[in-house]
């Protein structure tokens, strides 16, 4: 790295927390005990993109946090062309919630390179995932400890990749533009969202999609010894 880096902001979701494994356990678990006609394989596989797409919606504003908690169950569900009436979609919508921070899976190498990266750089979170759930992943999975700040949409009143929460998340960090760096899944919220804030990024391609050139990527997260 050519500038010294101080501080490292980590996304959570999809980066540190493997919400793939997680969210399939806690359906499973809603599904076994509730609706058991229905595969969780089926279901996941419909469910993924659809979630995907509703949360790039709700990045740019263009659908609310309740429209995403029906909706990306209600279109899964469609394209099951499994019928389920609207208080049960609601009933599930809670269940899951409840559910998934009960599972704490973390991308293989989360530990080590945490432990690797803390005595040298103070860590933080930016997340657009919904605090309270953010919260509990975040202490269920017991990485509390090794992050100074935790910055999410509801705090900073914007969602990535706009740019007003990572100046409020590099504001309540105490650091500089220049010396900081994020790492996540999402080209469009993280890395494209930093960079065009004015810090560096490091793009966490673990499904190695195609990437523009320029972009520093790493496929493992150990693989970030090479920069940091």
């Amino acid at each position: 790295m050519s500038t010294i880096i101080t501080d490292i902001f980590f996304d959570l979701d999809h980066t540190l927390w493997d919400f793939d494994k997680n969210s399939e356990m806690a359906f499973d678990r809603i599904f076994k005990a509730n609706y058991p006609g229905i595969s969780t394989a089926d279901f996941i596989e419909k469910y993924m993109p659809i979630n995907q797409a509703c949360w790039k919606l709700y990045q740019h504003d263009k659908i609310t946090h309740q429209e995403v908690r029906y909706n990306r169950l209600k279109f899964s569900f469609d394209a099951l062309n499994y019928e389920i009436s609207d208080p049960d979609i609601e009933a599930i919508a809670n269940d899951y919630i409840e559910l998934l921070t009960e599972n704490n899976h973390l991308f293989d190498g989360t530990i080590e390179i945490l432990e690797y990266l803390k005595p040298k750089y103070k860590l933080h979170i930016i997340t657009n995932g919904f605090a309270g759930v953010q919260d509990k992943k975040i202490r269920n999975a017991q990485l509390s400890g090794y992050f100074a700040t935790i910055t999410n949409s509801e705090l900073a009143g914007v969602k990535k990749p706009n740019s007003i929460i990572f100046d409020y998340a590099v504001n309540l960090a105490q650091a500089s533009k220049e010396r900081c760096i994020m790492i996540g899944d999402c080209l469009d919220a993280d890395v494209n969202g930093a960079l065009n804030a004015g810090l560096d990024a490091i793009f966490f391609n673990d499904k190695q999609i195609e990437a523009p050139e320029n972009i520093k990527q790493i496929n493992h997260l150990l693989e970030l010894k090479k920069y940091l």
